[in-house]
Order: structure tokens, then C-alpha cells, then sequence
């Protein structure tokens, strides 16, 4: 089965005696609640609650290590820097770079021989998947096979699939995937996301995309009726993922008006293990 070496993926170690509380307080994730064979997804929320950077995040020995993005990696290490003031904590690059994602009887594999390498990953578990991050370079399958699996089952990546700064929590579903905490204290950005999901305001959502053809590129705008509806994102031949309006996505469904990404028609589906359905009328989002 894939075992598949995402090269633009980079590593930061977190460790020290402070290191969980440090964490606990800044983060979207519940770190005091992930499993020692676990991986989540977590941001680091702007004070309006948007996200600014977006990683995995799993224990590692006696600290944690945080993959994200290799483009983010620099910057985040000097935004937690500047959080670290006095807090016996330390913040370190990895020495590995890139990172390894094994699903099937590869995943299986080297969840067994794991040790401190890597963890599943909690976005896939939702999704009925058993997938492994490992740092470093384990396999050679190609990329594509993993944007495809990704793609099927409703996983966004930033950058291809929403621009950081622009999206909330919310939007990318990391209020059911295991990457937002409403139980635990404060953090930055934590009011609003908090609010958004009390007050039942969150309408942008991740959707899985077809056509019968294949798709427009990613930024391709999804309308209905002429009007915005979403942005398709990551695309895989006739199928895609964007983040659209579901309220107004829905309404256009009940109401039986072609949905388009450029010229081309297309269906959307919220992925299954969100819970989420389509509003039909001007009620607000719900599960």
C-alpha cells in the first residue's frame, strides 16, 4: 500500500518541563487530551480568530512535534517565540525534513515499529482511514495518490484549498476533525471561535466536488444563478475540494439551479463524517 514522502512538509520540536501548558494556552488543539499514538491538526489563531498557521501535532518523546507547511515553518517558529517569554520551553527545527504518510497495511506497518517516528492521523480516523505521519523519508509512491485520498475524503491542505489569514477554524471543519478544543481554557483567538460555534454562525464549509468532466483549476469560482457560492480548491480529474456557503449552496440545490465551477457542472457533498447536512431555506448551518 501508498507510502507516499511529502517533501514541502518541515518539523519543529517543542520540549522542556513547561512545554504542554505553554502549548495548552496557545493553540486551538486539546494537547492534554491526544492520545500518545495520535496525530491532530491544530492552528495558531490570530487574535480575530482566523487562521494564521496551520500544522499536525503529535507527542514525541518527551515534547511534541509540530509538521506543518515548509513555507510556515520559519515564521511560526518566530511567532512562538514570541509567546516563550520566560516559560521553560524550547523551540527547535527538527533535524529531519519532510515527512512520511503510509495508509492500508503500510500504515499498519509502521504504527507497529512506530516508537517515537510518528502517529495516525485523527482527520483521516474520522473518515474510516488508518493513516500514519512519520518524519522523514520512508517511501517513494507518488503524491498524487495521497491529494487523492485526501481529496475524497474532505481533508483541505492551506494554500491549495484556503489561504491563511482568510479562513476560521470553522471553515476547514476543525470543529469535527479533532483540531479545536471548546473545553479547555483560553487561547488566542478563542472568543470568536467559540461564539461562532455557540451562536451556530459558521456557513463556510469544506465540500467534496465532481463533475463528469475534469474540473477547472484550483481559485475557480463555484456559482449559482450567476452568483458566488464557494472557491474550488484542490482538484484530482472530476473531483475537487472547495469551501462554499453551504447555506446558499443548499438553497440552490432545493430549489434545482445548476451548480458551475467556471462553465463546468458540478455536485457537491459534505463529507460524510462531519455530520453536516445542507440548510434548504435561510435557517442557519447545523449538524
Amino acid at each position: 500500500m501508498p507510502a507516499v514522502f511529502l517533501k514541502d512538509r518541515s518539523l519543529l520540536f517543542v520540549s522542556g518541563a513547561e512545554a504542554q501548558s505553554f502549548l495548552q494556552n496557545l493553540i486551538t488543539t486539546d494537547i492534554i487530551a491526544l492520545g500518545a499514538d495520535e496525530a491532530r491538526p491544530g492552528a495558531l489563531l490570530t487574535p480575530q480568530g482566523k487562521i494564521l498557521f496551520d500544522f499536525m501535532i503529535w507527542q514525541d518523546g518527551d515534547g511534541y512535534m509540530i509538521e506543518t507547511d515548509a513555507g510556515q515553518r520559519d515564521s511560526m517558529l518566530k511567532r512562538l517565540t514570541m509567546y516563550k517569554l520566560r516559560a521553560a520551553v524550547t523551540l527547535a527545527p527538527s533535524t529531519e525534513e519532510g515527512v512520511t504518510v503510509s495508509w492500508g497495511e503500510d500504515a499498519e506497518d509502521s504504527q507497529r515499529v512506530r516508537g517515537s517516528q510518528g502517529a495516525r492521523d485523527s482527520r483521516f480516523a474520522k473518515a474510516g482511514v488508518t493513516l500514519t505521519r512519520r518524519p522523514g523519508k520512508h517511501g517513494d509512491s507518488a503524491e498524487a495518490l495521497y491529494d487523492a485520498l485526501r481529496i475524497s475524503h474532505g481533508i483541505v491542505t492551506s494554500g491549495s484549498d484556503f489561504a491563511l489569514q482568510d479562513a476560521f477554524p470553522h471553515d476547514v471543519l476543525m470543529d469535527f476533525n479533532g483540531g479545536l478544543s471548546f473545553r479547555k481554557g483560553c487561547y488566542v483567538g478563542q472568543e470568536v471561535v467559540s461564539r461562532m460555534q455557540h451562536r451556530g454562525t459558521a456557513r463556510r464549509r469544506v465540500v467534496t466536488v465532481s463533475a463528469a468532466t475534469d474540473l477547472p483549476g484550483t481559485g475557480t469560482e463555484i456559482t449559482a444563478a450567476g452568483k458566488p457560492v464557494g472557491t474550488l480548491g484542490s482538484v484530482d480529474g472530476g473531483n475537487g475540494l472547495a469551501i462554499v456557503r453551504i447555506d446558499r449552496a443548499g438553497a440552490a440545490m432545493a430549489a434545482g439551479t445548476p451548480l458551475l465551477a467556471g462553465d463546468t457542472p458540478v455536485s457537491l457533498v459534505l463529507p460524510a463524517w462531519s455530520g453536516l447536512v445542507f440548510p434548504t431555506s435561510g435557517d442557519e448551518a447545523s449538524a
